[in-house]
């Protein structure tokens, strides 16, 4: 195993979190490598750990704090890290062989070499992928938490500031006589760019029933007036986007709530 920092050769398979060998990566269009490209001279860092065979098995990408939906000063924000971890698919399952503990070694090092003072990271309790349990076994600690999401933290120096959640601000509102679609996007995560597409793809199956309202948020100003990065409304409620509902699911919903019109 070794740690490299992200170059031209494994950029297909960042932009799909390691996942090119996956037919629902094909639904997350070109967000990400949009988000790469605005985000790349923005501080953006990322690692990827590869195995003997020079295959990328995992990586971390992180950001000044700034460009995150936490609030800082001085630190990083590590958006993602994920090692591959499907058996009989892609490079097959390499979790469990110290390819997470590597790469956030990496990143904390890379971090404290450019002069900020911790770095932040968002776990969720449930035990699956981004574990909040696993942060902590890493030494960080929790700061803040928004629902099943955690905002964790390590310092680097006595005064760090531990950082905050930007919490919640508005929601989208109906709009009278359609059935309204609300889909906030901020490009960085492909699994939540599927979601975006599926939904986009889904209400334009209804015509001028349903109303369809994109809000990128990689504004910063767009951020700060919503305060949500990446999420799905219908007629103002949340949808459960995490893992991603099918296309079907989606129109399915739709098609119910245009019934009730």
């Amino acid at each position: 195993m070794k740690i490299i920092d992200l170059n031209e050769k494994y950029l297909k398979t960042f932009f799909c979190c390691l996942e090119d060998w996956s037919d629902e990566m094909k639904d997350a269009g070109d967000h990400k490598k949009k988000w790469f490209e605005k985000m790349k001279d923005k501080g953006l860092h990322v690692k990827l750990a590869l195995d003997d065979n020079d295959n990328a098995c995992g990586l971390i990408q992180y950001a000044p704090i700034e460009y995150s939906p936490a609030e800082g000063k001085d630190l990083y924000f590590i958006f993602c890290i994920w090692v591959h971890g499907y058996k009989k698919k892609g490079v097959g399952n390499m979790q469990k062989k110290g390819m997470g503990k590597a790469l956030i070694k990496a990143a904390e090092e890379d971090a404290r070499s450019l002069g900020k003072k911790g770095i932040a990271a968002w776990g969720i309790t449930l035990p699956f992928w981004m574990k909040a349990s696993w942060f902590k076994k890493q030494g960080f600690k929790k700061a803040d938490k928004t629902g099943m999401q955690v905002l964790l933290w390590k310092s680097f120096t006595e005064d760090a500031q531990p950082p905050k959640w930007i919490k919640e601000k508005k929601k989208p509102q109906k709009v009278p006589g359609k059935v309204t679609v609300t889909s906030f996007s901020n490009g960085w995560c492909p699994a939540q760019n599927i979601v975006f597409e599926r939904a986009k793809r889904a209400s334009a199956e209804f015509g001028d029933k349903v109303d369809f309202q994109e809000i990128n948020t990689f504004n910063r100003d767009t951020f700060l007036e919503w305060r949500i990065s990446d999420a799905l409304y219908v007629n103002g409620k949340q949808v459960r986007t995490g893992p991603p509902p099918s296309y079907e699911k989606i129109k399915k919903l739709l098609g119910k709530r245009v019934k009730r019109l």
